[in-house]
């Protein structure tokens, strides 16, 4: 069959005339197939799937009982457009009282149908034809997706353990900072759940003054900070003057799904937003906004989620060293990111964090998400389906029956 006309008018952006002919397979692709082909193989044999990446559980009852009453108010039914006065004011009262931040909720708070489109959106604000976008990796690529779509570059800092999983600041060359207008960070770090420091977060503000560029930083993994008190970016003086802080309800909040985060930050920064969102999209649905506002005035929800994933963070790591896996409690997020084994007891040998986790899927039906940016890790996720702790327990039982004997060489 030939081609339809309109395949040479795709944008080059996607593909251009080549969009959709390509052979090659995204990595999540990959798991999703080689998880198929592994329970056809095995149906004997549970899939465990440490791969997982979103919340187990549904949003607590009391924010769905508020969603359940708000859905049939007449008054919830328009465009939200660029939110509602509630929960922009739910959000001051919570970065106040979680970390001590000080927001006008009217200039310096805006809502977002969940943190990944004001990743996708801060780029469509700033960046010109070859400006370029400074972006820690491993991470969530969307920012730079948006640089690029804009005509930017994207210019990758390395994620090292040898420097405690924060990018070298004074290794960027002057060229690349002199064209560079974001710097987006993500702390706690997905994948590697790597804290940021007050000490990092000075330096990012200086050097954001310096070379006159602005900060995003990723705060959605805030909450499951299991280190000392979660840190904000903009709890540090000076941050609110160089850039903004982007939060979620998903995964400190069990909303997972339900699309509600916002951006906060200097004000001009979030009317540029504002704006460019006003171009994308007429708001989250004001009953999801309003369930949102029961979500944030509950303290005790996110210290139960807080609690749960910790624990199960601690269980996988007593597991996964018994099992040979050099790894220890991250510092937040509900990652663990440990290192790739380079070979097991059996012979097998791994030229990649992806091999490893392509054998670990068909060898044994265990589920991870490779990463192979900054050298070969394995991201277990504790996100898995478990009813109580004896679950949790039983999972952990399973896995070391399957993985005590593969003696991983690192």
């Amino acid at each position: 069959m030939s081609d339809p006309y309109f395949q040479q008018l795709f944008a080059d952006r996607i593909g251009g005339a080549n969009y959709g002919q390509g052979s090659d397979i995204y990595k999540f692709e990959k798991i999703k197939r080689a998880k198929r082909k592994a329970l056809a193989e095995h149906p004997e044999r549970t899939l465990i799937d440490f791969g997982i990446g979103e919340n187990d559980e549904m949003a607590d009852a009391a924010v769905r009982a508020v969603m359940a009453e708000e859905i049939n108010k007449p008054e919830n039914r328009g465009y939200a457009d660029n939110g509602i006065a509630e929960f922009k004011q739910a959000v001051a009262r919570f970065m106040q009282r979680a970390y001590g931040v000080s927001l006008d909720a009217e200039t310096e708070v805006n809502h977002s149908i969940g943190s990944k489109p004001a990743l996708a959106m801060l780029p469509a604000a700033f960046i010109n034809p070859g400006d370029v976008t400074l972006m820690t990796v491993p991470g969530y690529p969307v920012a730079g997706t948006h640089t690029r779509y804009y005509g930017g570059t994207v210019h990758n800092l390395p994620l090292l353990a040898e420097n405690n999983f924060l990018p070298d600041l004074d290794a960027i060359s002057p060229e690349v900072l002199q064209k560079a207008k974001l710097l987006v960070l993500c702390y706690p770090n997905s994948p590697t759940g790597a804290l940021a420091t007050r000490q990092f977060y000075e330096q990012v503000i200086e050097l954001a003054h310096e070379h006159r560029f602005v900060v995003v930083q990723d705060a959605a993994h805030l909450v499951l900070t299991f280190e000392g008190e979660p840190l904000s970016f903009l709890s540090v003086p000076g941050a609110k003057e160089v850039g903004v802080e982007i939060h979620s309800l998903s995964k400190g909040f069990d909303m997972i799904g339900w699309r509600i985060g916002w951006v906060c930050g200097h004000a001009k920064i979030v009317q540029a937003f504002a704006d460019v969102k006003d171009n994308f999209d007429s708001g989250q649905f004001m009953a999801i906004q309003k369930a949102a506002v029961a979500a944030l005035d509950n303290d005790d929800i996110p210290r139960r989620v807080h609690a749960k994933y910790k624990r199960r963070l601690e269980k996988l790591v007593v597991m996964l060293k018994q099992c040979g896996f050099e790894c220890r409690v991250p510092g937040g997020t509900y990652f663990l990111y440990t290192p790739s084994p380079k070979a097991v007891a059996d012979g097998t040998t791994f030229e990649s964090a992806e091999a490893a986790s392509q054998w670990l899927i068909g060898e044994h039906s265990i589920c991870t998400v490779p990463w192979d940016d900054a050298g070969p890790f394995l991201r277990f996720s504790v996100t898995y389906e478990a009813a109580d702790e004896a679950a949790e327990d039983a999972l952990m039982a399973e896995t070391l029956g399957r993985l005590g004997s593969i003696a991983p060489e690192f």
